[in-house]
């Protein structure tokens, strides 16, 4: 007797199919939810009225218990470290990935010797070269927490740049912390004294092994409009026409690029050296008597944003701590609807041909 093994290979037609397929329903219904598993999960859609599982059930509830070994970490996929065969796109160099606005409390070095522990936001990158995926991003949180406890200065700040960086395997990096520092400040006239918060921002970049220390500082002033001042007076002389000049609440942001064999240059100097270069900073605690002694000292300092721009340069210039530098000035002008504003960089550290389109909108303080 002859027997012809069925040719497995074969592809089926469509009526034998849907015998097959009428074989495993009858199956199905008398099966039991262990034996559909075992064969197959997916079978369970073929019962009628099942809920279309077509998966091991398995356990709802959180394992308290489980302990993580060393074995089990190493069979945790990791994607980010994958081979250079799951880049998606353009196999290139990134110059900057990792973490933005990271906040933890850290003690901050202020003149007086007296700590302030303030909130700040962390900012952390490094560059990823061209064969690798991707990197690991809580490295970068775990080397500051590695350093949370200390004093936080450009020190400090080094060494956790040099902690992720070597974790990071990374030839390029930064960090950027911000913060908002008071400062306790007199008034002009009646003897009260509040708090004026400066929003500062060091810096730490590391490129192509040439290391810099950058401090960012927005110093918020009046700038009463020189022209304006003298076309009041004009009224005022030749027709006693009473006549007030425009002023406004303006913004200069201050960065400098410390020098490699610098002193210190604290939070505070900066602050005295805008306050040399426009005495106008805007007040925290004001009576009468204030409010006219503000009047008079605007009257005595007029400046356009070319004059503030040059005003602060001026004291940059006079401080042999300071290397390259960048005067970002805003006057938000109240005789327009626009804003009068101006750049002035000295060095290479910020020279560049492109703003930012948003640069000038991030300058705005509000109450």
């Amino acid at each position: 007797m002859n027997i012809h093994t069925p040719d497995i290979t074969a592809i089926p037609e469509r009526d034998e199919a849907e015998a097959a397929l009428e074989t495993l329903r009858r199956w199905a219904k008398s099966a039991t939810t262990t034996d559909i598993i075992e064969l197959d999960p997916s079978v369970a859609r073929l019962v009628p009225g099942s809920d279309g599982v077509d998966y091991p059930a398995f356990s709802r509830d959180y394992p308290e218990g489980f302990a993580v070994d060393a074995g089990y970490k190493d069979t945790l996929p990791d994607l980010q470290n994958g081979p250079s065969s799951l880049i998606r796109g353009a196999k290139t160099r990134i110059q900057h990935v990792g973490i933005s606005n990271f906040r933890l409390p850290l003690r901050i070095e202020t003149r007086d010797g007296a700590p302030l522990t303030l909130e700040t936001s962390v900012t952390g990158t490094v560059s990823l070269e061209a064969d690798k995926k991707g990197i690991n991003m809580s490295r970068i949180m775990r080397s500051f927490y590695k350093h949370a406890e200390e004093t936080f200065s450009f020190g400090v700040i080094e060494a956790a740049l040099d902690d992720y960086m070597s974790d990071l395997e990374s030839f390029d990096a930064r960090i950027q912390m911000r913060f908002s520092m008071p400062v306790r400040v007199d008034s002009l006239r009646s003897g009260l004294s509040g708090y004026q918060y400066y929003d500062i921002a060091l810096e730490l970049v590391e490129q192509a092994g040439v290391r810099k220390r950058i401090v960012h500082l927005d110093y918020v002033y009046s700038s009463t409009c020189p022209c304006s001042l003298e076309l009041s007076e004009h009224a005022r002389a030749t027709r006693g026409q009473l006549a007030t000049p425009h002023s406004q609440r303006s913004v200069a942001r201050i960065s400098v690029a410390l020098e490699d064999d610098a002193d210190t240059l604290w939070f505070e100097d900066l602050i005295d050296a805008c306050r040399r270069a426009v005495s106008t900073e805007t007040q925290v605690m004001v009576k009468r008597e204030d409010e006219q002694a503000f009047a008079e000292l605007n009257a005595a300092n007029p400046i356009f944003v070319e004059d503030a721009a040059r005003l602060f340069s001026e004291q940059l210039l006079a401080d042999v701590r300071v290397g390259d530098f960048r005067v970002v000035a805003s006057h938000q002008e109240s005789l327009h609807s626009h804003d009068a504003v101006s750049v002035l960089t000295e060095g290479d550290t910020f020279a560049s041909d492109s703003i930012d389109p948003r640069m000038f909108q991030t300058l705005f303080h509000t109450g």
